[in-house]
């Protein structure tokens, strides 16, 4: 699993500044969940082999007690039960502050390992200048500049060095194929356990989340009519009899992690209370992380006939971006609806990794241009020669031809459903890559 780096500090010391470089973005891929908006953005960054997830989080005030600080606070210190290494940011040019103090406090006594980074550093000598943060007791102060793109890779050596990860093995045998690793997200309280336990047909699980495990995978072995599965747990899966009370049950770390580890993704909303901001951000990142899906929708039973309408309306307008996934309508505590899911989860893992011929690639590529043309952009006109297939879960196909920088994003999904409809790809994303010819006598000097 990817380890998680927490960005914790007073405000207006540069954390965000400082994640969107760590992350090479302008913001988190799983950006602003409903009521976190000022607190815990989520993203991806990579040093050599290994990829990592950053939290960036608020202003910590440790010791609030009421208002929106309290709800900061609590916001912080589930990112920091969350991650496996605290960056804690301070401002170089401002120096020491009582607020600094406080949350080095809060940190020394937690004994997570702890990089203490020292922002805005840019032109200061780091012996001298820094030497008053050697005050807050959490060893060596890094001076970087978020700002200037200053120490960064020296900052996340010093996290991953805390952590003594192992190398990525690129030999490593690979997962047994055959298998297809479910996992089954949602927000808190939608039934994911409820789901799980009906599959399994028994209750030997429940959810809870336990500060400092919130991380933990738990995959569990499932077989159905002889197709092999591993059912990812993002609900905090444990055994009764070890249930704790929690930081809170939703974890966005752990959410993460399970649709990467997956071949296929079971989106479970909730009829009683629609799509929410959550809801599509998590598709979201389904989505960018190229996963097929399949979309329940729980608790059916539960609505009424005007309540099913709004929200297949709901589902249409919120998540069109999941149009290709298919569409089941459930009541897990009653059993009802199950059995077709089954169906298009198997669906979508064998479209997912279809294979598709050059030849017939190409094919549909000519039809489709002769049937329409891509639009003339200036006085280039895109020419699309062939096709190939560049790789599988999520397919991806690679067409080359000349000027198709120019090709419009509308052409692309126009191509998009003409392969599509050929394949019978349902439930997975596709990935249309245009890829232009260079002539290599441009540019030269006829003889």
């Amino acid at each position: 699993m990817k380890p998680v780096i927490a960005l914790v500090g007073r405000p207006n010391v540069g954390k965000s500044t400082l994640f969107n470089r760590l992350t090479k973005t302008r913001d988190a891929i799983v950006a602003d969940f409903a009521g976190l908006t000022r607190d815990r953005h989520y993203g991806i960054g990579k040093l050599g082999t290994h990829e990592y997830i950053v939290i960036d989080t608020g202003g910590f005030e440790p010791d609030a007690q009421s208002g929106i600080y309290k709800e900061m606070a609590k916001q912080t210190r589930q990112a920091v039960a969350e991650a496996d290494v605290v960056v804690f940011v301070v401002d170089a040019r401002a120096g020491v502050s009582a607020q600094d103090y406080d949350i080095a406090k809060y940190l020394r006594k937690l004994g997570k390992p702890t990089v203490l980074t020292a922002n805005k550093a840019e032109g200061m000598t780091e012996g001298v200048q820094l030497s008053e943060f050697f005050e807050l007791g959490l060893g060596e102060v890094l001076g970087v500049s978020a700002a200037h793109g200053q120490g960064m890779r020296t900052l996340v050596d010093t996290a991953l060095e805390l952590l003594k990860l192992p190398e990525v093995d690129e030999d490593a045998e690979p997962q047994d194929p055959s298998v297809i690793r479910l996992a089954v997200a949602g927000r808190p309280n939608v039934g994911k356990s409820t789901l799980i336990n009906t599959w399994l047909g028994e209750e030997r699980l429940v959810a809870f989340d336990l500060p400092g495990t919130t991380r933990d995978a738990i995959s569990v072995p499932f077989e159905r009519d002889g197709q092999k599965f591993e059912l990812i747990d993002t609900a905090g899966l444990r055994r009764k009899g070890k249930v704790f009370e929690a930081i809170e049950k939703f974890s966005v770390v752990k959410t993460l992690q399970a649709i990467e580890n997956s071949n296929v993704v079971l989106l479970l909303l909730d009829a009683t209370q629609g799509v929410t901001d959550q809801d599509a951000h998590i598709a979201g990142y389904i989505l960018e992380s190229g996963r097929a899906v399949v979309l329940a929708i729980n608790k059916w039973d539960a609505v009424d006939s005007y309540q099913r309408e709004t929200l297949a309306r709901s589902v249409e307008t919120r998540l069109s971006f999941l149009k290709f996934a298919t569409i089941h309508y459930i009541s897990a505590i009653k059993r009802q609806g199950l059995a077709p899911v089954w169906k298009s989860i198997t669906q979508a893992h064998a479209s997912a990794n279809r294979k598709m011929s050059t030849p017939v690639l190409t094919r549909l590529l000519l039809e489709a241009v002769q049937f329409q043309q891509p639009q003339r952009s200036g006085v280039f006109r895109p020419k699309l020669r062939y096709a190939h297939q560049g790789g599988m879960n999520p397919p991806i196909i690679i067409v080359h031809g000349n000027s198709l920088e120019h090709v419009s994003e509308s052409y692309k999904r126009y191509l998009e459903g003409r392969f599509r409809k050929e394949f019978d790809l349902v439930g997975t994303p596709m990935r249309i890559q245009m890829k232009t010819s260079h002539n290599p006598f441009a540019g030269k000097e006829s003889d």
